[in-house]
């Protein structure tokens, strides 16, 4: 169903009305006739209305459909797509398997090849030996009938095998008398290193005790060099102590002198038992009320002068 087009509904309803003269339309109309009119236009409008709301509905549902068609086919692909993937990590593992396999059978095919040709080197290198030795054998065989003439010859040997014991004997006697050598060298060797290491220890003692004999003398010099001093300081103190003496007794008995002289200069009998900064804190009372007389006798002196020489000066 096509949609409702409200634009060419009012514009074929009120297209007319627009051209019309109002108060002539309203005249020529009467209410019932225009409660008439509006009703079926309101009728009309509702019909216009069911249409756009039903065509608007169909539209909804094919929407609705299409829209589960699409989650449908999203799902089957989602579902494809994980196949897929599963297909490619399976075929992705077993190519690794195959490759690791494949690595395995030439690794092992390499070791095998090396192995073969260890062995044969192995091979190469006993026939080697077994010829080498083959030609020791037939080199030494010269020996071995020399041996046996010699058995023939000495009376003393029955078979080679005597010998060879008897050479074995010897050897080991060599051998022992050897080890003990080395032995008894080792011993001397390790005497003499004593021997070495006590002589420089007693070099190092003797060194050890002259540097200590040495620094005890030391020592013993400057002990005396500073008794001396101090000797002679000790007496400068004593003597400069009894001149200090000597010097603070004149200090006291010129204190008490001056002390007395006071007392007696204000007529009065001194005290006694006072100590001696208590008679110098007389002293410098006395001292300090002598100065200001004096100079309060020279302010009046001065003043007097002044008044004297107005007054001489008035008479002239």
């Amino acid at each position: 169903m096509a949609a409702f087009n409200f634009e060419e509904y009012f514009q074929s309803k009120f297209s007319e009305r627009l051209f019309q003269d109002p108060d002539a339309s309203e005249n020529h109309m009467t209410a019932a006739t225009r409660l008439l009119e509006k009703k079926r236009e309101m009728l009309e409008l509702e019909q216009a209305l069911s249409a756009q709301k039903e065509a608007f509905q169909m539209k909804m549902a094919s929407l609705n459909s299409r829209r589960e068609e699409l989650d449908k086919k999203e799902l089957s692909l989602r579902g494809s797509l994980m196949k897929f993937n599963q297909f490619l990590i399976e075929t992705d593992i077993k190519k690794q398997r195959a490759e690791k396999k494949a690595n395995n059978e030439r690794q092992e095919k390499e070791l095998k090849v090396e192995e073969a040709a260890e062995k044969m080197a192995e091979r190469e290198k006993l026939k080697s030996f077994l010829e080498k030795q083959r030609k020791v054998l037939e080199r030494e065989k010269v020996y071995r009938s020399y041996m046996e003439r010699v058995i023939e010859k000495s009376g003393e040997f029955q078979e080679l095998k005597d010998i060879l014991r008897k050479h074995d004997t010897l050897s080991s006697n060599l051998t022992d008398m050897i080890e003990k050598s080395t032995v008894m060298t080792d011993r001397l060797d390790s005497l003499k290193q004593e021997y070495y290491t006590m002589i420089t220890k007693n070099d190092e003692a003797t060194m050890r005790y002259t540097n200590i004999i040495a620094d005890l003398t030391w020592k013993k010099e400057t002990a005396m060099s500073n008794h001396q001093k101090w000797e002679s300081l000790w007496t400068h103190i004593q003597n400069t102590a009894a001149r200090n003496v000597l010097l603070l007794g004149r200090v006291k008995m010129a204190t008490e002198n001056i002390y007395i002289q006071i007392y007696k200069q204000r007529g009065l009998p001194p005290k006694e038992a006072e100590s001696v900064d208590d008679q110098l804190k007389k002293i410098k009372t006395y001292i300090k009320d002598l100065t200001d007389i004096i100079v309060e006798s020279s302010k009046q002196e001065k003043q007097s002068k002044e008044v004297f020489d107005r007054l001489a000066a008035r008479i002239k």
